[in-house]
């Protein structure tokens, strides 16, 4: 499992034991099936969640009461302009080491919750909470001790609780209990190692049923909890089924169907990128949610109770340093993919009044739409990187949020059989995209939203986001790269006059798969640039070229892009394009050339 590189170093086990690669066993006979069968939330909700203002995994930044309360000072400042947001959610390391979930980080927190339960409370905001599941140890040591009361749930890999034996998982539902009664109405369950077994219950059950015993235990805990407390949502994250390491894997990690009987949405990963190259890094890490949304479709949940957790703006490492950039789009999407809880991590500071002012008008065409629960896909699957969209309709008109993750601009037809045309509302900038009928034309890489009937409306119009520049013409230059070491290929190219180059790079294994690098994260890790290089010179001269992906990535990365402008070499004589990489399990190197022409 890569989603961590603490998670890894922590446990014993490896990544054939943990849940997200392991096939769900069959019920035992101790599993009552429950009367309670559950829908999801009750309608849309919006959820502000404070992981990526801070960040004690892939950044050293902790979560500090200060900290805390300026996030919730910006919430109470962009509900003002409009924005909705009904929960707060205090995300991971708020507790206290020795607390048992139940006392606060004393040194973080010296006061406790008090001030926060309270201003959420008076600011009409329900508080939410985040719980690992039974991990209590990262690869820097334990974040949670074992109190008295777990003594005898320890598991034999001494990381992991086991929650079918032992006091663990009564203590648990207690201390839920607890916060609930202090207002606490969103519980957040991630790190579930369902493997966990004590050492008095090692020798008593077959790996699969200790796997099923834990299993039945939470999901039952879980269903108890919100029989007692049924305004509660409660949302599921690592460990409960899915795929979430890349977008190329086939859609075959089925989840398990009680899942949706215990939480109201499951999330289907962590922002990342994705396997498809392009030269705007971020809009690959859109690429990467819509993917994992047709997914966790194909595992069988219905598309209102997914969690895409994909809008993560901040300063930290998880969000490999993104700030706010392009952050309109990633918004667009969030609220398209259709899923009934909307998060949204991180500084919320980085946006302004006016921001706000937008974000609200966002969110009130997509909520509408949302409710529906109509939402589709169609096109090509998004890691495949062909286009594809989201459509949504209402009475009133369909709304289509169309992708084209390309290298190469594409008309293609929209799911809307309408008597008026098509009106462009979004559009990222650069290339202006044309709608006839029901055909959309629309750049490399670009995101375009399109309306029919009452949403083809100017009063809808959301603008162009002049921060992304999409090319006004891109054509592939046939180049031959020929394996000149094992790791490295070069190619030789003549520009065209008046146009950048666009250079796209892929590594894969010896199966054809691509192949990810995992670097680590900041602050001890290595920059992706540093293993998969891309240089380009002219007469012996190295040609300066501009990259996005010189980035410390977590999650890995299989690919890399450049561009060289125009002006910074000569037209007339042959480039030399070095594509290398210190990957060792990189068995096929290919690359692409493009000839790119922006707006001036």
């Amino acid at each position: 499992m890569k989603r961590r590189n603490f998670i890894t170093g922590a446990l014993s086990l490896g990544i054939a034991m943990h849940p997200f690669v392991r096939a769900w066993g069959k019920p035992t006979a101790g599993f009552k099936n429950t009367t309670w069968r559950l829908a999801g939330p009750a309608k849309p909700v919006f959820i502000y969640n404070n992981w990526s203002a801070y960040d004690e995994l892939s950044d050293n930044k902790p979560q500090t009461e200060e900290l805390a309360m300026n996030e919730l000072a910006e919430i109470i400042r962009l509900k003002k302009s409009g924005v909705e947001l009904d929960y707060y959610v205090m995300d991971a390391f708020w507790f206290a080491l020795w607390g048992g979930y139940r006392t606060w980080h004393k040194e973080h927190w010296p006061n406790g919750p008090d001030k926060w339960l309270a201003t959420c409370k008076a600011n009409n905001i329900k508080p939410g909470m985040w719980f690992s599941t039974n991990l209590i140890a990262t690869h820097s040591g334990r974040f949670l001790e074992v109190i008295p009361e777990w003594k005898d749930a320890l598991g034999t890999d001494p990381n992991i609780m086991c929650l079918f034996d032992g006091g663990y998982l009564n203590h648990l539902s207690k201390t839920l209990q607890m916060w609930y009664d202090k207002g606490v109405r969103l519980f957040k369950f991630d790190f579930a190692y369902f493997e966990a077994v004590t050492p008095a219950m090692k020798d008593k059950f077959t790996k699969e049923e200790v796997v099923e015993k834990n299993k039945v235990a939470f999901m039952e805990m879980l269903q108890q909890f919100r029989k007692n407390n049924p305004d509660v949502l409660i949302t599921g994250y690592n460990g409960f089924g899915g795929d979430m390491e890349n977008t190329y894997t086939p859609f075959d990690k089925k989840i398990d169907p009680r899942w949706m009987d215990t939480f109201d949405t499951l999330y289907c990963g962590d922002p990342r990128f994705s396997d498809v190259p392009m030269m705007n890094i971020w809009r690959s890490q859109d690429n990467y949610s819509d993917h994992q949304v047709s997914a966790y479709q194909a595992y069988g949940l219905p598309i209102r109770r997914i969690d895409n957790c994909a809008f993560m703006i901040g300063k930290t490492g998880t969000c490999y340093y993104r700030g706010h950039n392009c952050w309109k789009g990633m918004l667009i999407l969030e609220l398209a993919r259709g899923g009934w809880v909307n998060v949204y991590h991180g500084n919320l500071e980085l946006l302004t009044n006016d921001d706000a002012q937008w974000f609200a008008k966002v969110q009130g065409i997509y909520h509408e739409l949302q409710k529906q629960d109509n939402m589709l896909t169609f096109g090509s699957i998004p890691g495949k990187g062909k286009p594809y969209g989201f459509k949504s309709s209402t009475a009133k008109g369909i709304l289509c949020t169309v992708v084209n993750p390309s290298q190469q601009t594409v008309t293609m037809e929209l799911p809307a059989n309408s008597s008026s045309n098509g009106y462009v509302l979004y559009a990222d900038g650069g290339y202006k995209p044309s709608i006839k009928g029901n055909q959309l034309t629309l750049g490399a890489e670009q995101l375009v939203v399109v309306g029919f009937d009452e949403y083809a409306n100017p009063k809808h119009y959301l603008g162009i986001d002049d921060t992304i520049h999409i090319p006004l013409s891109i054509d592939k230059i046939e180049t031959t790269f020929a394996l000149t070491s094992k790791n490295t290929i070069e190619g030789k190219v003549i520009g065209i006059n008046g146009k950048d180059l666009r250079i796209v790079f892929q590594q894969f294994y010896k199966n054809g798969d691509p192949c990810r690098s995992w670097l680590g994260a900041p602050p001890d890790g290595k920059k992706v640039s540093e293993v998969i290089k891309i240089a380009v010179s002219q007469d012996g001269r190295s040609v300066p070229a501009y990259i996005e992906y010189d980035k410390m990535i977590w999650s890995g990365l299989s690919w890399g892009v450049t561009e060289v402008k125009q002006g910074l070499f000569d037209h007339s004589k042959p480039l030399l394009i070095t594509c290398s990489t210190d990957e060792k399990d990189a068995a096929i190197l290919k690359a692409d050339v493009y000839a790119v022409e922006y707006a001036q």
